[in-house]
């Protein structure tokens, strides 16, 4: 392919960090077609959305952007596709409804889009890719990126086995399948030789990584291992259940430097006849157990979590029960929403839905809540020394820099450009809701 015209790829991400990871990867793999990223759709010979199906609400968000292409299709004959969870949840279904969509592929086919993308440009054909496989694909295809990067997203595992009742991922994601740690390790060396400083690995439940593979090592041992390779300076991992937040775990937090204080925790409700509902296999007593133990043995961890309101069946006091479990662990930030009925789920099926109104109301109290928790922790850095891992220009302002304390806490400082890539000192002056201003010490 050298020499010839490179071709523009426009790409569009919803969701979690997970499809941002894979992003990454669709990116480097249509690299060896010529394509490479444009900002801007009119410009653009290959269309894709890469889409979550965990809420409505990024569905929704799906059918609405690809109404906005059906002209570049019709004026310039742009392929368009799409790929992540709604597309392995649709699937053939998709192409019915869009009659100018010419891809679907799912979550296990994307180390297959080269050759599904060059057979629509040779043959003008539609296609339906959304197959489960029983191993993974080749690390290579995992291990692709961009480089230039302070950070990186590393894979670590994919699918899920814990089938939670308002859960789409198993059945869009297939089930749980861990990756080689030798493979990770190495793509973890390739990634600090490029200058990469922080790495978060993920997986739906990274606690349980390598159970499924004979032979294979622990996930406190695995962090250990990546806590010794030169060049990586920070660990973070996301996401993990709190049933399988081991003692291990928690101590490795003291073995290993790297490894950043801070954990995502989700804990869904407050409420055991919720959880209970949910499948979360987990009571509100053994988090609230995990947190103490998280707490004392790692002073001044950061936790972080998510929360679901209006579950079918909440009552008043269900989500009471939320609102007083936020207010004894004190997050130091939450991920929120509303019920979603997901399909193939359990709870899409279950009788006692709550109102939507209802729902809402709740949601905002929730988030007036936290808000005021989030503020009082910012506030009580003010005028505290942190070190920060500088990641590039602020988007607020360009004339300061931006990173993020190893306690996720996002700084911005005045600085000048030759800091990005570096670990700094900052005093922390003025805290808001979402961030920290500060001012880099010498």
């Amino acid at each position: 392919m050298q020499g010839s015209k490179s071709k523009g790829l426009y790409l569009t991400t919803f969701g979690c960090q997970m499809n941002e990871k894979d992003s990454e990867r669709i990116v480097g793999l249509l690299k060896g077609l010529n394509y490479r990223l444009t900002d801007s759709a009119d410009k653009a010979d290959l269309i894709l959305i890469n889409t979550c199906s965990v809420r409505e609400k990024a569905e929704y968000k799906l059918y609405s952007t690809l109404g906005r292409y059906k002209r570049l299709k019709e004026q310039r004959g742009t392929i368009i596709g799409v790929g992540g969870c709604v597309a392995q949840q649709e699937g053939e279904r998709l192409l019915q409804r869009i009659p100018y969509l010419d891809l679907v592929f799912g979550t296990h086919n994307i180390h297959k889009l080269p050759e599904l993308v060059r057979e629509i440009e040779e043959k003008r054909l539609r296609i339906c890719k959304t197959e489960f496989y029983t191993e993974l694909e080749p690390d290579e295809s995992f291990a692709i990126d961009e480089g230039n990067k302070v950070k990186a997203y590393v894979s670590i595992m994919r699918g899920c086995d814990n089938f939670c009742s308002y859960c789409i991922v198993p059945y869009v994601r297939g089930r749980e399948m861990s990756r080689r740690s030798d493979a990770i390790l190495d793509e973890i060396r390739r990634l600090a030789e490029k200058g990469v400083k922080e790495v978060t690995l993920l997986g739906q439940n990274v606690n349980s990584y390598g159970k499924n593979l004979e032979g294979e090592i622990s996930f406190p041992e695995f962090l250990r291992r990546i806590g010794t390779i030169d060049g990586i300076e920070r660990i973070r991992f996301t996401t993990s259940h709190p049933k399988d937040l081991s003692d291990e775990l928690i101590y490795t937090f003291l073995e290993v430097d790297k490894l950043c204080n801070h954990i995502h925790l989700p804990v869904q409700s407050g409420s055991n006849r919720i959880l209970k509902a949910m499948k979360r296999r987990y009571t509100r007593e053994d988090y609230l157990r995990k947190v103490e133990k998280l707490k004392k043995v790692v002073p001044g961890i950061a936790i972080s979590t998510d929360c679901i309101v209006g579950f079918p069946g909440e009552r008043e006091e269900d989500f009471e029960d939320t609102l007083s479990l936020l207010k004894e662990v004190e997050f130091d930030s939450i991920f929120s929403f509303k019920f979603s009925p997901r399909p193939m789920t359990e709870a899409s099926k279950m009788g006692d839905q709550v109102p939507e109104e209802v729902k809402l109301r709740r949601l905002q109290v929730l988030q007036d809540l936290q808000k005021g928790i989030t503020l009082k922790k910012n506030r009580a850095l003010e005028g505290r020394v942190l070190k920060v891992l500088v990641e590039g220009k602020s988007k607020k302002d360009d004339r300061e820099l931006t990173g993020r304390t190893e306690c996720n806490r996002v700084v911005n400082f005045p600085a000048p450009e030759d800091l990005i890539g570096r670990i700094v000192e900052v005093r922390i002056e003025k805290a808001f809701a979402n961030s920290l201003k500060g001012s880099i010490i010498g």
